[in-house]
């Protein structure tokens, strides 16, 4: 056998990244019969797009919180570049960029994440319910417009509403 051959027939080095994503184990390359939940791709896609327009509120400053509804006194904390604007941005992106992953998760996209059943029922949960109470959570956060709040939590319950059909559709394998 040529020496060319030999080395096509080796198996590859998994790198770093496989393990992550968790390729060659429980990842959705792993079992090919298993299709990928596209409910809970879709759910991961919109929450790192959450995580991704909280992290544009730290770069582009205060006319990013004013337009997603963070309220003046944010904006203006933002402009002055007061350290706390930035950390509850971070905090909340860093979250929604976790969630993306336990629903990748759950759609078999990458590897099982601990907890993945409670997490993602958690996660759906806290979607649903921030879409659904924004009227009791109205007065804990005063100077956010009407509009705000529809649209905020219509986004919510939508996003929500997705991860509870991916995670009916995975229920017999989380």
């Amino acid at each position: 056998m040529p020496s060319y051959a030999r080395r096509l027939t080796k198996p590859l080095r998994r790198s770093g990244l496989d393990e992550v994503l968790g390729r060659g184990r429980l990842g959705a390359d792993a079992n090919m019969n298993v299709p990928a939940n596209r409910y809970l791709i879709v759910g991961a896609a919109l929450s790192a797009t959450a995580a991704l327009i909280h992290l544009g509120c730290i770069v582009f400053g205060g006319s990013w919180y004013r337009f997603l509804g963070a309220g003046e006194r944010m904006a203006r904390m933002a402009e002055h570049g007061h350290w706390y604007p930035a950390a509850v941005a971070a905090a909340i992106a860093t979250v929604l960029a976790i969630w993306s992953l336990y629903a990748l998760s759950g759609a078999g996209a990458i590897r099982r994440l601990p907890l993945l059943k409670v997490a993602l029922c958690g996660i759906t949960s806290v979607y649903i319910g921030r879409g659904l109470a924004f009227v009791p959570l109205m007065p804990l956060f005063p100077g956010k417009s009407l509009t705000f709040w529809v649209v905020s939590s219509g986004i919510c319950l939508a996003i929500g509403l997705v991860h509870l059909a991916g995670v009916r559709h995975a229920w017999a394998r989380l």
